[in-house]
């Protein structure tokens, strides 16, 4: 090699940590002004991770009480001071146990009470127990997120059926979606009380 040579390799050797100083200069002023920024994201993160995960095991604790709680009412349906603690720690298990226990004893006057539930499906289903007469039934079929909606339109033919209404029982099971599985209950139903 020429010293010609070495000292054109000296001096891009001189470049290159040249800029990697400059770089280490830029970082480090970076660094210094968002220094209070980036431990505060840090800081932000890890405060949002522990919050999740105490609120997630909070959660859990939660539903293992209120399972513990159920599990006693279901031994003994008159303690009421597990009914009391249930109905505050989970509202909507006590609903669908409120709905369970009125089911089983025939108890009209809670069907009534749980017709304004906030749990959505045990509401529909006492307005559903509820509805005993065609206006009823058909009123209950005519919402739009009624759960037996069909089983109530075959429920209102049946009994308007049984009254020699004929015309009006067909109107009822038209209403039948067709893709329901009630649609061949319903057909052989408008078979059965022939115009």
């Amino acid at each position: 090699m020429s010293l010609k040579e070495n000292i054109d390799m000296v001096k891009e050797e001189l470049n290159s940590e040249e800029k990697f100083f400059e770089k280490a200069v830029i970082t480090e002023k970076f660094v210094k002004k968002y220094k209070n920024i980036m431990i505060a994201s840090v800081v932000a993160v890890i405060v949002l991770v522990a919050a999740n995960i105490a609120y997630e095991s909070n959660e859990a604790s939660k539903k293992t009480a209120a399972n513990a709680l159920l599990e006693k009412l279901i031994q003994n349906p008159s303690d009421k001071m597990s009914s009391s603690k249930l109905s505050t720690l989970n509202p909507a298990l006590y609903d669908a146990w409120l709905y369970s226990q009125a089911s089983v004893n025939k108890d009209l006057a809670t069907m009534k009470e749980l017709k304004n539930s906030k749990t959505l499906i045990v509401s529909d289903l006492a307005k559903y127990e509820l509805a005993d007469d065609v206006k009823s039934l058909d009123k209950y079929a005519s919402k739009q997120d009624a759960i037996f909606k069909d089983l109530a339109l075959v429920q209102a033919a049946v009994i308007l059926l049984n009254e020699n209404k004929v015309e009006e029982a067909h109107n009822e099971l038209e209403k039948v979606s067709k893709t329901s599985s009630l649609s061949k209950i319903a057909n052989a139903l408008m078979h059965y009380g022939i115009k």
